[in-house]
């Protein structure tokens, strides 16, 4: 009999647990009090042996392996795309429900892109044919729009949205937090600079693009992004025009977002539209969100002005910790497969 039955609690996966995305996904885990009787912490060769705190608690990293996945009920991939597509099928194949932190999964059948933050807010769940299968977690960038545009929308019909997202190193992993770093302290000691990751200067410097030599592009972010939000709202809510700059900051998504509405509109009032749950408006006596004040904070920050031209137009500013939210998404995620699924199910 499987030992998570007896106890009535889940047996976890965390595949990429040296990453920051599994090192966050695992404090957040810890703090939600998610029902694990177990947590096994996977990753390739490199971390293998690795000491992690799980809680209160501290495990060694093992290496990512079939038999690995037995009687594991959920698995959440934090790696990067191809360390997940090499290896998620071992654990569905396991009877594990994948939670893919890494979009590998985003178009796979059977597979919704979920922010249940979202789904509340909008009162659109998954067709209950998805919701007894994996999900992969909506863009954090995906998850701040939809919700501003949803709760915008309540207080008058939106005629246009633009916006500017400022993304973060971290979003590259640990190897472009490194980058960014060792990029600072060369050109300050006028030494040549790494460029693996970005293949172009990102410290001191904002970027629109990479260079041709990234492994990946801003363009394709964007892409991801906007494929999300139309997903996770369900054509509720509009589809920003969007341009992704490359930020020299470690952490946290920093938004510029432009509205026009259908009708003039006080300030006040839509201010009162987006207050509420995951939400945190910033007054004009406080600090204004940025990537430093957001850091650790669960909710999204903003602030909110009146365009300098136009009564009918307002320039949204806001700020969100793109690991934390990447990690509260994933666990809610599981929590709401969770409602389809007995706990200890694999057998």
């Amino acid at each position: 009999m499987n030992p998570a039955a007896k106890s009535d609690l889940y047996r976890v996966a965390i595949v990429g647990a040296a990453g920051l995305k599994g090192k966050e996904l695992a404090e957040v885990l810890n703090a939600r009090n998610f029902p694990a009787a177990d947590i096994r912490l996977l990753d390739d060769d490199e971390s293998l042996g690795q000491l992690e705190a799980v809680g209160e608690a501290a495990s060694f990293i093992q290496a990512v392996r079939a038999e690995q996945f037995e009687h594991v009920d959920f698995a959440f991939f934090a790696s990067d795309e191809a360390f997940t597509r090499r290896h998620w099928r071992s654990a569905a194949d396991a009877g594990s429900a994948v939670i893919d932190l890494s979009y590998a999964l985003e178009d796979e059948p059977g597979v919704a892109v979920r922010s249940p933050w979202v789904e509340r807010e909008s009162g659109n769940p998954p067709r209950a044919d998805l919701e007894s299968t994996s999900a992969v977690i909506a863009h954090p960038v995906a998850v701040v729009l939809a919700l501003l545009m949803l709760r915008a929308a309540k207080a008058a019909p939106l005629e246009r949205v633009v916006a500017q997202v400022f993304e973060p190193v971290s979003e590259r992993g640990k190897a472009g937090m490194d980058e960014l770093h060792e990029q600072t302290v060369n050109l300050l000691s006028f030494q040549s600079m790494p460029k693996t990751v970005f293949d172009a200067q990102a410290a001191f410097n904002l970027l629109s693009r990479y260079g041709d030599k990234a492994p990946v592009s801003l363009e394709a972010s964007e892409k991801r992004i906007q494929r999300h939000l139309q997903r996770i709202t369900a054509g509720r809510a509009p589809v920003p025009s969007l341009m992704l700059a490359q930020a020299p900051i470690f952490h946290a998504h920093i938004c510029s977002v432009y509205i026009e509405l259908g009708r003039e509109l006080p300030q006040a009032d839509l201010s009162r539209a987006f207050a509420g749950e995951h939400i945190r408006l910033v007054g004009a006596g406080e600090e204004p969100p940025n990537n430093v004040n957001v850091a650790g904070e669960e909710d999204i920050l903003l602030s909110v002005r009146l365009d300098a031209k136009r009564r009918n137009a307002f320039w949204l500013w806001a700020a969100a910790d793109n690991l934390k939210l990447a990690a509260i998404t994933a666990v809610d995620c599981a929590a709401a497969l969770a409602l389809t699924r007995s706990k200890g199910a694999v057998q």
